[in-house]
């Protein structure tokens, strides 16, 4: 197993993005820092500093990851489930903190931490572990319990502060992972149909039903439950091509919700135009299509789910944040990963990178001396020697 250098590709595409999301946090939020009373007398730059601190963080924890011996990763996934869920039932305790109807925040000093981030990673770190193991059968219903019910655990605290976009992305990791993990399709799709009647019984207040069908028609209430989105529609359509020009948009002046948030996206269309836009989602192209390649060169079963887990957290945040800026989604907050004001979801998206890296790091074609390929209970299990030393 020869180390190598990190994936370049994968670095310099979460790099670029990241700076862009600099620049697009800066616009975004310089008015908005001006006009705020507790942000008046510091300057339109409070927003930017704050990112860059977080920022700082995340790149720490990449070198970490980088350099953590793989082994080690193993290791982590319960540390990381549970702290992860202490952090998420602490969100409910005096040190969380509530915002716009919301209690989604844990107060950590000097900023505060949104748990259901860590939760996402902790659920892929958890995943690829429970479907590695020897014992793991794809066809046993028994195993297929396990991890849902952990997944329905989870959701049910993300209901509970509410967080509707949590909820629905660990979802999709989760099914997803377990999909690549070979689980009987019998199984999937009864879990689907026995969760559509939940849904539905969660929707059925007529102000969250309309919230979520409004996509369909914003127009229908502009000024209603189609607001946000009826103006993402304008800030993507008044780019045009090149966009307006950084720092010339008009939707951050208090007509968009969120901008810096959960829609900077249509912020990067209205200043940056269509091609911007067009950058942004060939970045996160290459960043897909290097995290698959990582994981098809892992011959532990680990790795390969690792890797796999991370490549959908990632990819699935940034597909549905486009389809909600763009209205092919309801309106849910969520953020885009690297680019979005916010430093959980920042520093959680860094550390999986870096793991991406670390794995990125081996080739496990070289020096091996025996490859055998054995099947037991119906799952490919690899076992191989390195120097004489035996791995499974």
């Amino acid at each position: 197993m020869k180390k190598g250098s990190i994936d370049k590709t994968l670095i310099i595409a979460v790099t670029i993005l990241v700076i862009i999301g600099l620049i697009a946090v800066y616009s975004s939020t310089s008015v908005l820092a001006s006009v705020k009373a507790k942000y008046a007398d510091k300057g339109g730059m409070i927003y930017l500093q704050k990112q860059l601190f977080t920022l700082i963080i995340g790149f720490f924890f990449i070198v970490v990851f980088i350099f953590l011996p793989v082994t080690k990763l193993k290791k982590l996934v319960f540390p990381l489930l549970i702290i992860s869920f202490i952090m998420l039932i602490a969100v409910f305790s005096p040190l969380g903190v509530s915002a716009g109807g919301a209690r989604r925040w844990l107060r950590l000093w000097p900023s505060v931490f949104q748990p259901s981030e860590l939760v996402k990673l902790a659920m892929v770190f958890f995943l690829a572990w429970y479907m590695s193991r020897e014992s793991y059968n794809k066809e046993s219903i028994k195993d297929f319990v396990i991890p849902i019910s952990l997944m329905g655990v989870f959701q049910i605290i993300f209901l509970k502060q509410p967080d509707f976009g949590a909820v629905m992305t660990l979802g999709i990791i989760t099914f997803v992972m377990l999909f690549i993990g070979g689980v009987s399709l019998r199984f999937l799709g009864l879990t689907i149909l026995l969760a559509i009647p939940v849904l539905f019984y969660l929707a059925k207040e007529p102000y969250r039903w309309k919230r979520i069908t409004s996509f369909l028609d914003p127009w229908s209430d502009p000024q209603g439950s189609g607001f946000q989105l009826v103006q993402s529609l304008i800030a993507l359509g008044s780019g045009g091509l090149t966009g307006q020009g950084l720092g010339e948009g008009k939707q951050k002046l208090a007509f968009l919700p969120e901008i810096h948030t959960d829609f900077i996206f249509a912020h990067i269309g209205e200043e940056m135009g269509f091609i911007g836009v067009c950058v942004v989602v060939i970045l996160f192209f290459f960043i897909c299509m290097r995290g698959l390649n990582i994981a098809a060169k892992q011959i532990d079963p680990f790795c390969y789910f690792l890797a796999s887990g991370i490549t959908i957290m990632i990819s699935i945040q940034a597909l549905i944040n486009f389809a909600v800026v763009t209205g092919l989604a309801p309106t849910k907050g969520l953020p885009l990963p690297f680019i979005s004001y916010g430093g959980s979801s920042l520093v959680v998206n860094l550390i999986a990178v870096g793991v991406l890296l670390n794995l990125s790091r081996f080739d496990y074609k070289a020096d091996f001396t025996e490859l055998t390929l054995q099947k037991k209970n119906k799952l490919r299990t690899y076992r191989y020697y390195y120097k004489g030393r035996k791995f499974s």
